[in-house]
C-alpha cells in the first residue's frame, strides 16, 4: 500500500463533504460537521506520513554519516532543523515528529534482521488516522519514562490501553489520560515526584506599571486548598449573579473569571488580616480519593478533586491530618447513597459518590465545585428518585445544553462504578451512538 493512500482517501472524503459548495460560508450545519470531521481525518493521516518522513530524514542524517548526512548536505545542523525550516514549524515540534517516527518505525537488530516497531500499536493508530501526532507523542513519552520501571509486559499493556482510551479525545483530554497513566505504570514514582515538585514551589511578586504582578508555582499538595477556595469563590459569585433581580442593571456584576479570582485572593488575605466578614464560598471542600488497599499499604497514589496530577498516599495522609480535607476511601463503609422518593435533594454523601463516579461535570469535565447534582428523570415531572442511578453532576451550561438540545443520559451499572453515557439526538447522530462521560473517560485499567 502506498504511503499516501490514507491521505488520498482523506482528501476524497473532504472533497465529498464539500461537494457543490463554493465558499466555506455557504456550508450547511451538516456540511460544517462533515467538513470538520474530514479535515480531522486528513490532518491525522498527514501526521502519519509526516512522522514517517521525519524518521527517514533523521535516518539519512545520522551522525555517523558526517558531512554526507542529508541535513548537513542541505545546510542544516540536524534533521529537526531541516524539517522545521522546510515545513515552517518550531524545531521542537520537528524533533517531536522525529521521535514519534523513530518510535513507530520498523527496526533491525545488530545483524540486520527485521524487528517490529518499538510502539507498533501507536504506529498503527497513527497510520489509520485514529491518533494525531500530538496525542501519539504524549503516549510514547509516558511509556518511555516508565519503560524501565514498569517492564516490557506492562508497557505493552499500557500502550494498548492508552491507544484505545485516547481514540476520539482532544489533546487536552489525552494529557489528562497520560497523567493518570504515569501513576498507574509507575506507582512507586509518585512520592519522589511529589518531593521534587514541592521543592520547586514558589510565589514571586513585583510591581510594574502601577500593578502588582504575582506568579505562583505550587505543587499539588500545596495547591489543593488554593484551588478549592478560589473556585468556590468564583462559583459563589456566579450564583449571586444568577440570582440578581436585574442582571442588566448598571451595577450588575460583570467581572470576568480572572477578575473574580483576583478578588478572591484579595478577600482571603483581608480575611486573614482581621476581616470579620465571612468569605463566600460555594462547595469549597478539598476531597482526596484513594483506595483502601493503598491507604493501608502506603503505596500507590491518590487523586484530588479538581486537580489532574496524582499525589502519593503519604501526601494524602498529610493533607488529611491538616484538617479541612475529606479523605474519600473506596472500599470502606459509607452512608446510604440511595434515598428513592424520600428526599428531593441529593445528600452530601450522595454528591461525594457522584463526584467519585463523574469526576466533575460528566459531560464537559469542569471541576466538581462548578457543578450541581441533577435528576436524570425529573423529580416532579417524571417522579424520578433521588438515587445515584438517577443522578448526574452537570455544570449549568451542560445542563441547559442537554435539555435544550434533546440529549439523553444513560447510566450503566450501579453505585460509583457505574458509567455515564450521553446519547445525542438523531439530528446530531442518526445512529444515536452513546458517548462515554464522567471519570470513566480517563480511567486507566488493563
Amino acid at each position: 500500500m502506498s504511503i499516501l493512500t490514507g491521505v488520498h482517501e482523506a482528501i476524497a472524503r473532504l472533497d465529498a463533504a464539500c461537494a457543490g459548495v463554493g465558499e466555506a460560508q455557504e456550508l450547511s450545519r451538516d456540511q460544517l460537521i462533515a467538513v470538520t470531521d474530514a479535515l480531522g481525518v486528513l490532518r491525522r493521516r498527514a501526521d502519519a506520513v509526516q512522522v514517517q518522513v521525519a524518521a527517514g530524514i533523521a535516518r539519512e542524517s545520522r551522525p555517523e554519516l558526517g558531512a554526507g548526512g542529508l541535513a548537513k548536505e542541505q545546510g542544516f545542523r540536524s534533521a529537526a532543523a531541516l524539517i522545521a525550516a522546510t515545513v515552517g514549524v518550531a524545531t521542537r515540534d520537528a524533533a517531536g515528529w522525529v521521535a514519534v517516527g523513530e518510535a513507530t518505525a520498523p527496526r533491525v537488530d545488530l545483524l540486520g534482521a527485521p524487528l517490529p516497531a518499538k510502539y507498533a500499536v501507536v504506529g498503527a493508530a497513527l497510520s489509520s488516522g485514529v491518533l494525531g501526532v500530538a496525542a501519539a507523542a504524549m503516549i510514547i513519552g509516558v511509556l518511555e519514562r516508565c519503560r524501565v520501571v514498569a517492564g516490557v509486559v506492562r508497557i505493552a499493556e499500557g500502550e494498548r490501553v492508552l491507544v484505545e482510551a485516547a481514540a476520539g479525545l482532544s489533546v487536552d483530554a489525552v494529557r489528562k489520560l497520560v497523567v493518570r497513566a504515569e501513576a498507574w505504570l509507575d506507582p512507586d514514582g509518585v512520592p519522589p515526584r511529589d518531593e521534587e515538585r514541592r521543592a520547586r514551589r514558589s510565589v514571586t511578586m513585583f510591581e510594574r506599571g502601577g500593578m502588582l504582578h504575582l506568579n505562583a508555582v505550587l505543587d499539588v499538595e500545596s495547591a489543593a486548598p488554593v484551588v478549592a477556595a478560589v473556585r468556590g469563590f468564583v462559583s459563589a459569585a456566579f450564583a449571586a449573579r444568577k440570582d440578581a433581580p436585574d442582571p442588566d442593571a448598571g451595577d450588575a456584576d460583570r467581572r470576568t473569571v480572572p477578575m473574580i479570582q483576583a478578588d478572591a485572593l484579595v478577600a482571603f488575605c483581608a480575611h486573614v488580616l482581621g476581616c470579620d466578614t465571612r468569605v463566600p464560598l460555594a462547595g469549597a471542600t478539598v476531597i482526596v480519593r484513594m483506595t483502601l488497599d493503598d491507604l493501608e499499604s502506603g503505596t500507590g497514589s491518590a487523586m484530588i478533586d479538581g486537580i489532574e496530577t496524582p499525589v502519593s498516599v503519604g501526601a494524602a495522609r498529610r493533607m488529611a491530618a491538616g484538617g479541612g480535607v475529606i479523605p474519600w476511601v473506596m472500599g470502606a463503609d459509607s452512608e446510604i447513597l440511595d434515598w428513592g422518593r424520600e428526599k428531593r435533594l441529593f445528600t452530601r454523601a450522595q454528591r461525594l459518590a457522584l463526584v467519585e463516579r463523574d469526576g466533575g461535570c460528566a459531560m464537559c469535565g469542569l471541576p466538581p465545585e462548578m457543578t450541581r447534582a441533577h435528576h436524570i428523570r425529573w423529580w416532579q415531572r417524571d417522579a424520578g428518585p433521588t438515587d445515584l442511578s438517577n443522578g448526574v453532576l452537570l455544570c449549568e451550561t451542560c445542563h441547559h445544553r442537554i435539555h435544550d438540545n434533546d440529549w439523553a443520559i444513560r447510566i450503566d451499572g450501579t453505585g460509583i462504578t457505574a458509567r455515564v453515557w450521553f446519547v445525542p439526538p438523531r439530528y446530531v447522530d442518526p445512529a444515536r451512538t452513546p458517548r462515554l462521560g464522567g471519570r470513566a473517560r480517563f480511567d486507566i485499567a488493563a
